[in-house]
C-alpha cells in the first residue's frame, strides 16, 4: 500500500479521489479546511508551510497529488500567486527532500491562455501563455514553468502534469457553471467559443490510473470532440445573445467602475478565444479514455442541475 499525500485535499475532486484511493492506500489529505466525515485522514495545514516537508517525512510519503490552488480570483493577485506559485514550489521542495518518487499535478487547459491566434485544436507541444490578465490562467503558466525546470534539475522525481479542459460532474457550480444559468446564452459576434468538457469522474479515473501506472509526462484531459456555442445553447433549450466584442468590452468597463461586476473588459477574450485542447496523446500515449465525450460531459451536467433546479 502506497502512502498519498493529496494537497486541496477536502476540494471538488480532492474528496472525491480521496475516497476512491482509501480503498487500496494509505491517504493523507492537507487543506487549509477540513469538512466533518471525510473518509480518509486529512490535517489541516497550508501548501506554503516550510514544515511540509517535515510532515512528509514523518508519513514516509511516496506519492504526491498536488490539487490544491486558487480556483477563482480572491481580489488580492499578491495573495493567489503566493498560494499558486510559491505554494508549488514549497511542494516540489519537499517532495525532493524527501524522495517522492511520483507527482501528480493538475494543471489546466488555461495554461495555453486565451488567444486569437491559438490553433484550432491544441496539443501537449503548443506555447504555453497564459495570460497576465488572468490569473488563474497566468499563474497556471508559472507553475508549469517551475515544474519543468524541476524535471530538469530533479529527474528522479517523476512528475505527471494533467491539463483538465472545462470539468463538469453532477454537483459542479462556479464561474463557468454560471454562464449556462441565465434565461439566455452570451456569444461573442464572430466567434464560436468552443467548449472541451471533462467529467469530473474521468479526473478522477486519469488520477488513478497515472498512480498505477507510475506515468510521466504532461496530457491534455478532456473528453472527444468541442461544442461550439451555438450547440451549447441548443442543448441548453436556451436563446443565444450575440454581442459585438467591443461592446460588451465597453459594458464590463463601465461596470466594473461603477462597482456592479467584478468582470473586467479582458473576460471577453476568457468567452471569445477558449484553448480547445486534443486529447489523442492521453488516448494513445498516457492510456486512458475518457468515458463520456464532451458532449455527453455537458448532457450529464444539464441532466443533474437540472434535478437541483439550477437550470
Amino acid at each position: 500500500m502506497s502512502r498519498i499525500l493529496i494537497t486541496g485535499a477536502a476540494g471538488y475532486i480532492g474528496r472525491q479521489l480521496g475516497e476512491r484511493l482509501a480503498a487500496h492506500h494509505q491517504v493523507l489529505g492537507l487543506d487549509v479546511r477540513v469538512p466533518e466525515g471525510l473518509p480518509f485522514e486529512c490535517r489541516q495545514g497550508d501548501i506554503r508551510d516550510p514544515a511540509l516537508g517535515r510532515w512528509m517525512a514523518e508519513q514516509g510519503t511516496r506519492v504526491v497529488v498536488h490539487l490544491a490552488a486558487v480556483l477563482e480570483d480572491s481580489g488580492d493577485r499578491a495573495r493567489d500567486h503566493d498560494i499558486d506559485v510559491n505554494g508549488t514550489r514549497n511542494v516540489l521542495e519537499a517532495c525532493v527532500a524527501n524522495g517522492v518518487e511520483q507527482l501528480i499535478v493538475t494543471s489546466s487547459g488555461a495554461a495555453y491562455g486565451y488567444h486569437a491566434d491559438n490553433p484550432p485544436w491544441l496539443d501537449e507541444d503548443a506555447p504555453l501563455r497564459g495570460n497576465p490578465e488572468f490569473a488563474y490562467s497566468d499563474h497556471k503558466r508559472q507553475v508549469e514553468e517551475l515544474l519543468a525546470r524541476y524535471r530538469h534539475d530533479h529527474p528522479r522525481l517523476g512528475q505527471l502534469i494533467l491539463r483538465p479542459g472545462t470539468v463538469l460532474g453532477a454537483t459542479t457550480h462556479n464561474q463557468i457553471t454560471a454562464l449556462f444559468e441565465g434565461r439566455r446564452v452570451l456569444a461573442i459576434a464572430g466567434s464560436d467559443s468552443p467548449f472541451v468538457f471533462i467529467w469530473d469522474q474521468d479526473v478522477v479515473g486519469a488520477i488513478l490510473h497515472g498512480i498505477d501506472t507510475g506515468a510521466r509526462g504532461v496530457y491534455n484531459l478532456a473528453g472527444d470532440g468541442a461544442l461550439p456555442i451555438q450547440r451549447v445553447a441548443a442543448l441548453l433549450g436556451k436563446p443565444l445573445r450575440v454581442v459585438p466584442a467591443w461592446l460588451l468590452a465597453g459594458a464590463l468597463a463601465v461596470g466594473k467602475r461603477l462597482r456592479l461586476t467584478g468582470h473586467s473588459p479582458e473576460k471577453v477574450n476568457f468567452l471569445r478565444y477558449r484553448p480547445v485542447l486534443d486529447n489523442r496523446r492521453l488516448k494513445q500515449e498516457f492510456g486512458y479514455r475518457p468515458r463520456k465525450t464532451s458532449e455527453e460531459t455537458f448532457r450529464f451536467f444539464i441532466e443533474q442541475a437540472r434535478a437541483r433546479g439550477r437550470l
